[in-house]
């Protein structure tokens, strides 16, 4: 049977709270110097003229439903035509990202540097936590949770009988850590909030390949089935003031 705990409130203000506050100031430093380290070499025309397609065809997807069957059509065509369309790359022409790389070093010391300036201050914080507050309970959860979350929450406390609604303070530091992404974006804006899990993601990558996101988009708009949404809104509006005058 589990355990109920009565915390410290001085746990509260030694463990809980500094370190809070010190994965935020951590944050927000690590942002600053990343910005500082970043190179400030012109972007490539292509890549930003094929961003900029992309989104485009994004928004045409989101908003299809709002323009007539026939604007769509002709929409659609001008991305996704196989002669000249915006979204058609020839087989012969797809870029490998990894070459990309290895030929521009310019972007190989960018991804090294951002690489950095995230492994190097979580490894620090990490041995931060573990030396000084290691094998506190920090926090508890105000909800009960099944016993899958216990390895999630309870890191670092070796004890079956406590309530796997109790947060370890290893625990609360990666709750921290991928988890401020809000925090963030509120501080620093919605561009600029550094996201842990994203920066992780893209470690496992050389780049970004262009050609997928153009064919992605392709098929995207290719089997959009398009339904104008405009007749379902006068039907609505039809209703409403009927029901208004009954």
């Amino acid at each position: 049977m589990a355990e109920d705990l009565v915390l410290d409130t001085a746990i509260r203000d030694w463990v809980l709270i500094p370190l809070s506050v010190v994965m935020v100031l951590i944050g927000i430093l690590r942002y600053f110097v990343s910005k500082l380290m970043r190179s400030s070499q012109v972007p490539d025309p292509k890549i930003v003229k094929e961003g900029q397609v992309i989104l485009r065809a994004r928004n045409l997807r989101a908003g299809a439903n709002f323009i007539p069957a026939k604007s769509f059509r002709a929409r659609r065509v001008y991305f996704s035509n196989e002669e000249n369309g915006l979204l058609y790359v020839p087989r012969g022409q797809a870029q490998n990202p990894q070459a990309q790389m290895f030929s521009d070093p310019n972007m190989a010391m960018d991804m090294m540097k951002k690489n950095l300036s995230m492994i190097i201050p979580q490894t620090l914080t990490f041995a931060w936590v573990n030396f000084f507050f290691s094998g506190f309970v920090a926090a508890k959860i105000p909800f009960p949770l099944t016993q899958r979350f216990r390895s999630m929450l309870q890191n670092g406390i070796d004890l079956s009988t406590v309530d796997v609604s109790y947060v370890s303070s290893r625990s609360w530091y990666f709750l921290n850590l991928f988890g401020l992404r809000g925090l963030f974006s509120l501080i620093l804006g919605e561009e600029n909030a550094t996201d842990d899990t994203q920066r992780m993601m893209q470690m496992s990558g050389f780049g970004f390949d262009p050609s997928k996101s153009l064919g992605a988009e392709k098929d995207g708009l290719d089997i959009l089935q398009h339904e104008w949404a405009l007749p379902k809104f006068e039907q609505r509006a039809e209703t409403v003031l009927r029901n208004l005058v009954r």
